[in-house]
């Protein structure tokens, strides 16, 4: 699979062109077509101003908005890309879904969800609702430190975290057509410790060489597609070794397949890769369940 269209959702603030630019070494894998979308949600914007929702306040928005996008194509255009934009007043999850429709894109990059712990309780987080209803993957893009700097090569180091799912066949596929633009990558999987709980050690071992042989096979998947890529075995939380693995390999990105839980459960005790997308200061690249 190519990405050949990215979609780039933004709301300024989160995410500017600094960030785009360390995205187009993508160029090396196809991409020629970048959509922005703002959207300006009008609720916000009448609690900001106090006095319920006003016109001027909108236009206003908009008009800046355009400004941005407009300087933002004239550096794409001498790159020779094309560019589409919409700026829109409504809802971010449905305008995104409007927008995926109608552009057909093959990744949607978005900053992360400011929704609190008791707003994502009853409304689910962004990134939640999105990967539910696209079938594309989702990058969460991240700043690196607290000063917002941008990450130069965001594909130099990802961290592939894979549970064996769907979703993780799928991000297979995906990053096979991006060999031109990964570095180098380490594949993980992180056995439950449950599993390991044996009073046998010869049972024990086993279980470490039948994950080790799976990883190592997939990794030669990815060495012929012209990936380097290194297998590790990691044992206990998902969710705390996967953020240590990528701490430990000093990861650029984290790459993983998105849960199909049931709704009210993700909704009680979260889901790993949505954990992981909100606690992790790396960019976290998601692949939802195909449907």
């Amino acid at each position: 699979m190519k990405i050949k269209k990215l979609l780039f959702v933004t709301k300024f603030e989160e995410l500017c062109y600094d960030a785009l630019n360390s995205l187009l070494s993508l160029r090396k894998a196809d991409l020629d077509h970048v959509v922005f979308l703002n959207v300006i949600e009008r609720d916000k914007v009448a609690m900001q101003r106090g006095s319920g929702y006003l016109k001027e306040e909108e236009v206003k928005l908009k008009e800046t908005a355009n400004i941005r996008f407009i300087d933002w194509a004239e550096n794409l255009f001498e790159l020779g890309m094309e560019v589409g934009a919409y700026i829109e007043v409504s809802s971010l999850i449905p305008e995104i879904l409007k927008v995926i429709e109608t552009e057909s894109p093959d990744l949607i990059v978005i900053g992360r969800s400011h929704k609190g712990p008791i707003e994502q309780l009853y409304s689910r987080s962004d990134i939640t609702e999105l990967t539910r209803r696209a079938k594309i993957p989702i990058l969460v893009f991240k700043h690196i430190v607290e000063d917002k700097m941008v990450p130069e090569k965001i594909f130099e180091r990802p961290l592939f975290a894979t549970s064996w799912s769907n979703s993780g066949d799928q991000a297979v596929s995906y990053l096979k057509g991006m060999s031109k633009v990964i570095g180098e990558m380490h594949v993980i999987h992180v056995v439950s410790e449950k599993d390991l709980k044996h009073p046998d050690t010869h049972v024990v071992q086993q279980v470490r060489k039948k994950e080790r042989k799976r990883l190592d096979d997939l990794c030669d998947e990815f060495e012929e597609s012209g990936i380097s890529a290194r297998p590790h075995v990691y044992v206990g939380d998902p969710e705390k070794e996967i953020l240590k693995a990528a701490k430990e390999y000093q990861a650029t990105m984290i790459i993983l397949g998105f849960s199909d839980k049931n709704a009210i459960l993700e909704r009680w005790m979260g889901s790993i890769s949505r954990n992981v997308a909100d606690k992790s200061v790396y960019p976290c690249l998601l692949f939802p369940v195909k449907k």
